[in-house]
């Protein structure tokens, strides 16, 4: 199955959208309609914009397309917000000229006793529209494509399935908890989706990685339901870097065929060879190249030794006690979320103010979405007591109180809350992003919350970034002028905010840079999601486990976020501890290659001045 990788998401939509597009032209000069197999989830989503450009802009007639849902939350309705076929009609059906009568979509309300029947008759119209022309599909984590979850039949039909717990685990944010994810969907089998005549299969991400390599390099196995797409005459994979990084001819590319040996390439194969032997660097030998298939490596640019050295020496020089050096400067944290600065870059921010810099976090988003109705409900009852307590506009304290209490009642699991809550939930992220910021010594004058208007939907699908979002960014950068810039560059983010964030503050750089300005340095981070793998890693901070504890203070602060978050994603761990984990994990990393024992490491690349 052949794959294609793009340097970005949005590349990656453009290609998939121009091939729908083709296809749709050429049919429809042909007079004949185009049948097409729509997924839904965040990957798509880029594809549709790029198609309704396409029809808003150069006239792509849809006329023609007859347009199937592949599948459906069982026990929701169509205008239920969590529905898939709301969410396609939100991000595509509204926006094109497919007639109403050539949408077909499952129906999640049938009646229990009629879901046979109404898979049957689903089936039915496929058929009669001729099959698929082509089905655009999305992957699961667990390798599932529509519903069809691991160890689907190859030949199954529409009908009733019970999800995969990871399934409903990665649907969990748009339900505001896995508690409320329907138990069971309809989908569309593997029978008429490996039928059809074109199949794109997209991932974006590095949370995609792992399945994305089992399914175009693993054996074809019911187990991962996608891998049965290498038998298909004419399926592709659509992949951005980061979901392709774990195949072979990106992450090992010397074992698939001869490479230009580059630092880059030297530095990720010497240390690939001390995972794959044990080794560190320094104790490598000439036959551990040999036995690892790196001769082309030991050939041109050997011995062993001396290959050893050139690797030791360029980790050796990632290790910075200073990372924006001796001499005061200002520094700006962005904080995508009102926690990612601690959780993330807590113990390079207590570096950075130890060493007299002028030190401002902006937070980009209220975060808002991400606390618990209870805590908002305690809050409310706090203020109005406080209130009464001390005769401070009691009555308006009581209707606040009131509404907060009426929204929260009538809510039903996915609905966006009232504005009243969310102003409270926004003030609850408002004031723990303040304490945890000044915990490692921050100063509340350098703190700037963005409130960026992408986020303002109330629920979990945002606008896409626009240009009011675009100018706050940069009328931050103009009146801070920072020397060096931090920016969250943890694109497994389940949820998106990082790399749209990410995607914004880059677009405003390249911006300055077209007018002549001059860019300040520029280093990416991670923390709640990922980490960099070593041979990534340009500069790694040494924190003492004195600095490992004020991080840890600093996150506790985040009490909302504190022993179990709304959006915790596949990892059971609370947040500190993913962060404590990753820190020393690294630690542990360099001085398993044989560099000096630190107690834990924050790690950054630089921005190479490209979008993301």
């Amino acid at each position: 199955m052949p794959a294609f990788v793009f340097q970005t998401g949005k590349d990656l939509a453009r290609h998939a959208a121009q091939i729908i597009a083709r296809l749709i032209r050429e049919r429809s000069d042909l007079g004949q309609t185009t049948v097409l197999g729509l997924s839904t989830g965040s990957t798509p989503v880029g594809t549709y914009r790029e198609l309704i450009r396409l029809h808003r802009d150069e006239g792509l007639d849809f006329s023609s397309v007859i347009a199937f849902g592949l599948d459906e939350f069982f026990g929701l309705g169509p205008n239920d917000p969590q529905s898939h076929r709301s969410t396609l009609s939100e991000h595509f059906f509204n926006h094109v000229n497919i007639p109403a009568n050539q949408i077909y979509t499952l129906d999640g309300l049938v009646p229990l006793n009629e879901v046979e029947s109404v898979c049957r008759g689903f089936d039915h119209n496929i058929q009669s529209a001729g099959g698929f022309d082509l089905v655009l599909l999305g992957i699961g984590r667990n390798g599932h494509i529509g519903y069809n979850e691991p160890f689907s039949m190859r030949k199954s039909r529409t009908r009733l399935c019970t999800l995969d717990p990871i399934t409903r685990q990665a649907s969990a944010s748009d339900f505001f908890g896995e508690l409320h994810v329907p138990l069971q969907g309809l989908t569309v089998g593997l029978g008429p989706i490996l039928a059809a005549r074109h199949v794109l299969l997209l991932a974006l991400g590095e949370h995609k990685a792992g399945i994305i390599a089992e399914t175009l390099e693993g054996g074809i196995s019911d187990r991962v339901p996608a891998s049965y797409l290498q038998e298909h005459a004419d399926a592709r994979a659509l992949l951005d870097l980061p979901a392709a990084g774990s195949l072979t001819s990106v992450a090992k590319p010397w074992l698939v065929d001869k490479v230009t040996w580059d630092e880059r390439l030297i530095k990720c194969a010497v240390l690939w060879l001390c995972e794959c032997s044990g080794k560190a660097l320094l104790k490598l030998d000439d036959d551990d190249f040999r036995r690892h298939d790196l001769h082309q490596l030991l050939r041109h640019h050997g011995p062993a030794q001396k290959l050893a050295h050139r690797v030791f020496r360029w980790m050796q020089d990632t290790i910075e006690y200073h990372p924006a050096g001796r001499d005061s400067k200002k520094v700006l944290c962005f904080s995508p979320h009102p926690d990612d600065d601690v959780i993330s870059m807590g113990g390079t921010l207590i570096r950075l103010v130890e060493d007299g810099h002028e030190v401002h976090v902006a937070y980009m988003t209220s975060g808002n979405i991400a606390v618990f109705d209870h805590d908002a409900s305690r809050i409310a009852d706090l203020v109005t007591e406080y209130n009464r307590l001390f005769e401070i506009d009691h009555q308006k304290s009581a209707q606040v109180q009131s509404q907060v209490r009426e929204g929260l009642c009538n809510r039903t699991p996915g609905q966006p809350d009232h504005e009243t809550i969310l102003k409270i939930k926004g003030l609850i992220r408002w004031s723990e992003a303040r304490a945890g910021a000044m915990q490692v010594g921050c100063r509340e004058q350098d703190l700037h919350f963005l409130d960026l208007p992408f986020y303002r939907t109330g629920t979990i699908a945002k606008r896409p970034m626009g240009p009011d979002d675009t100018a706050i960014i940069r009328n931050l950068l103009d009146r801070v002028q920072p020397d060096q810039i931090y920016v969250a560059g943890d694109l497994a983010d389940p949820h998106g905010t990082h790399r749209v964030c990410a995607e914004a503050i880059f677009h405003v750089l390249m911006q300055m840079r077209n007018e002549g300005r001059v860019i300040p340095e520029v280093l990416l981070y991670r923390g709640a999601w990922q980490e960099y793998a070593l041979h990534e890693i340009e500069i790694a901070v040494p924190l003492s486990p004195s600095d490992i504890d004020l991080k840890r203070e600093a996150i506790f602060m985040h009490e909302s976020q504190k022993d179990e978050a709304l959006f915790p994603g596949s990892d059971p761990r609370e947040f500190w501890q993913r962060a404590e984990d990753r820190n020393k994990g690294t630690a542990e990393k360099y001085n398993q290659i044989g560099l000096p024992e630190f107690f834990a490491l924050e790690a950054f690349t630089r921005w190479k001045g490209n979008d993301i």
